[in-house]
């Protein structure tokens, strides 16, 4: 695939990241379980790689807080930033490397959600505030269990037609 193609996509992946939380984002608590913004940047990683993935993660989460004010962008917003950036680079170098979407994707998921657990550990402390090994556990886990699931039955699908359609 070409750079353009790649740059095309990519804008793409970006505007359905901003616009899919509209869909989940007039009950917080539903977004937060189904992960709206994650999957159009594990998407990204996949079929663009690691460097467009890591582009479009970082933005994303900022852009949106900056357009909208959701997510909030202090510590929100800025974690998000880090961690969906992880998921984007993840997701695309084990997929050029390993060729198996599984997982590439379950890796991506597991380091993003580290990320977010040390960015969101030295935000909360930058502020004065705490944060527990409990509310890592219940914000990258408990919390996200529906969109978990949606993502690893949703992801290697879309992957698999969409590679198809731009090859």
């Amino acid at each position: 695939m070409n750079r353009t193609k790649k740059l095309t996509l990519s804008a793409m992946f970006l505007t359905i990241g901003m616009i899919l939380p509209f869909f989940t984002g007039q009950i917080p608590q539903i977004g937060s379980m189904l992960l709206p913004m994650h999957i159009p940047v594990l998407l990204c990683g996949f079929l663009c790689g690691g460097k467009y993935g890591l582009l479009v993660g970082a933005l994303l989460p900022l852009l949106r807080s900056a357009s909208f004010g959701m997510p909030p962008m202090m510590p929100t917003a800025i974690a998000m930033a880090f961690e969906l950036a992880a998921y984007g680079t993840i997701s695309g170098f084990l997929y050029r490397h390993k060729k198996n979407v599984v997982i590439s994707l379950v890796a991506a998921m597991v380091g993003g959600r580290v990320i977010w657990g040390i960015v969101s550990f030295l935000l909360y402390r930058l502020m004065g505030n705490v944060f527990t090994w409990q509310i890592f556990a219940a914000g990258a886990f408990l919390q996200a269990v529906p969109g978990i699931v949606v993502q690893l039955i949703l992801i290697p699908v879309l992957v698999y037609v969409l590679r198809q359609q731009i090859e």
